[in-house]
Formats: structure tokens, C-alpha cells, sequence
């Protein structure tokens, strides 16, 4: 499971000019599944999010009960090393990773979070303000 945490000011999903999600200040989470992942991947990396102290003055969204907006993302596991297009064969398919996405915003919540979600395989427009800016990239 590979994630792209990006700490933010501001953030929302729009889908066909409506709003499905939003948060204020907190932590924007593009959210990739491979195969190999499993719901003990997905609680483990809601658990070092959740902990990860990368808000201001080195605190958690846990410190600080700041919003999680989580958003599916296949992309993440794109491969472009060899020619022009890349490949998305590292990419759980959907009904594996759809279920994986799922466990993982529901661990967020088991851990006290408020979490903010996009629509899994939808085309989405995501609107943020990075706040630092601050983005990092986790892998489990």
C-alpha cells in the first residue's frame, strides 16, 4: 500500500461539480493498493498516519484531531521506466482494492479520526492548499 500524504490548509473532491468530501486543516491522503496488501496493511498504515507527526509545531493529525480526506488512487502504482506509456499491472484491480480502501478509511475511524472520502474509481477533481508545503510519500 503506497500513499501520498500531503498536510493542507484546505482540501475537497469535487465529482461532476459537487462536493463528496472536505476538510479544513489536516492531511490529504492519495491512497494506492497493490496486490499483496491486506487489511492488516491497510491498519497499519491508518495507524502511522494517523500518528505521523508532520502538522504544525510536530503534531499528529491524533494531537490535533485534524480531518483526513483520504482519495483511491491506482496511479500511484504506475510504471513509466520503459517507454511512453506506463503500465498499471502493480495495481490491485478493483475488487481488491476497493475493499482494502475501504479498511483503510475504516481504520482511521476506529482510531478516532474524521475522515472525508472521495469515490472510489470515480473521476474526481481534488482542490487543496498545501500547507507548508508539506507532502510525503509512505509505503507498507
Amino acid at each position: 500500500m503506497k500513499a501520498v500524504v500531503q498536510r493542507v490548509t484546505h482540501a475537497q473532491v469535487d465529482i461532476g461539480g459537487s462536493t463528496v468530501g472536505q476538510i479544513g486543516n489536516g492531511l490529504l491522503v492519495l491512497l494506492g493498493v497493490t496486490h499483496e496488501d491486506t487489511a492488516d496493511t491497510a491498519q497499519r498504515l491508518a495507524a502511522k498516519i494517523w500518528n505521523l507527526r508532520i502538522l504544525r509545531d510536530e503534531k499528529s493529525a491524533a494531537d490535533l484531531d485534524a480531518g483526513i480526506l483520504v482519495v483511491s488512487q491506482f496511479t500511484l502504482y504506475g510504471d513509466a521506466r520503459k517507454g511512453r506509456r506506463p503500465t498499471w499491472t502493480a495495481a490491485a484491480p478493483g475488487p481488491v482494492a476497493e475493499p482494502l480502501y475501504e479498511a483503510f478509511c475504516t481504520s482511521l475511524r476506529d482510531l478516532g479520526a474524521t475522515v472525508a472520502e472521495g469515490v472510489f474509481g470515480a473521476d474526481m477533481e481534488i482542490l487543496l492548499t498545501n500547507d507548508g508545503p508539506t507532502t510525503l510519500i509512505l509505503e507498507i
